[in-house]
């Protein structure tokens, strides 16, 4: 599993911005091939991990990256279930989820969040149950939460999942406690720890929001981004790299007119 894996929000049309954003990103992003063009640039650089939802558009993006480049992609999906006690609903979303290529199977923060037995420091049996289903579909089973007590309860009972995915970024966005107590719970964290919005849906900029994720996270644990471009996907790679190789960028900054007294030259 890399450390650094692809996120999909930006391909898939959740903004976290507004309706007008949702729907410019759906529109840009209207065949699985441009979507397959930017997650072809992180599986080539060794980045073939995606993380998403759970459709036939994402299968299909998926698919066309590893005919393009011979790379295997590991897909953690996120599929979401509210019918409360209809098991087998949930069993066609993961049998559907391995069909369509996924490696990982983790109930969405949807899901899973109304599931914390926070009172008892547990897992509700209803949400067990859904991670035995994957188990049982031979899916990788796991967590995607945006309360961390998510982790904090399914560690003190022992759940049978394999990492968790939680918010986590500088500015503090979806996420439900101060940063810091975040931190806590993912170094306390019996498993790795996917982390998520590591730019706060674009309001951190990429060398702000990614050397507050890296350098505050565990060896074992991951930083997922999203990007809507070749070009983004290629600086944020470069940006990580540098900072776990604790050296300079080579990225060329952006420029404007008024920056015109700044340069060197």
């Amino acid at each position: 599993m890399p450390r650094l894996i692809c996120g999909s929000n930006w391909m898939l049309g959740f903004s976290h911005t507004s309706k007008a954003k949702d729907r410019f990103i759906k529109e840009l992003f209207d065949t699985p091939g441009k979507a397959a063009d930017v997650i072809e640039v992180f599986a080539r650089a060794g980045c073939n991990a995606y993380m998403s939802g759970d459709s036939e558009f994402v299968s299909l993006a998926l698919r066309e990256v590893e005919q393009r480049t011979g790379v295997p992609m590991l897909w953690v999906a996120t599929p979401h279930w509210n019918p409360i006690g209809d098991y087998d609903a949930w069993k066609r979303t993961v049998e559907q989820a391995k069909a369509w290529g996924a490696t990982f199977c983790y109930p969405h923060m949807c899901t899973t969040d109304p599931r914390v037995d926070r009172a008892n420091d547990r897992l509700t049996p209803d949400l067990c149950e859904l991670l035995r289903v994957v188990r049982e579909f031979e899916l990788i089973p796991g967590l995607s939460t945006h309360m961390p007590e998510a982790i904090t309860c399914a560690d003190a009972c022992g759940a049978d999942v394999e990492s968790y995915v939680q918010p986590y970024n500088a500015a503090g966005f979806l996420c439900q406690v101060e940063t810091d107590w975040i931190q806590q719970v993912i170094h306390h964290a019996k498993k790795p720890v996917m982390t998520i919005k590591p730019l706060a849906a674009g309001r951190l900029l990429p060398p702000t929001g990614l050397a507050f994720a890296w350098n505050t996270i565990r060896d074992c644990d991951m930083v997922t981004i999203g990007t809507m471009s070749t070009y983004e996907a290629e600086e944020v790679i470069e940006i990580s790299l540098a900072l776990l190789e604790q050296r300079a960028a080579n990225v060329e900054l952006q420029f404007t007119r008024s920056k015109k007294t700044l340069t060197m030259d």
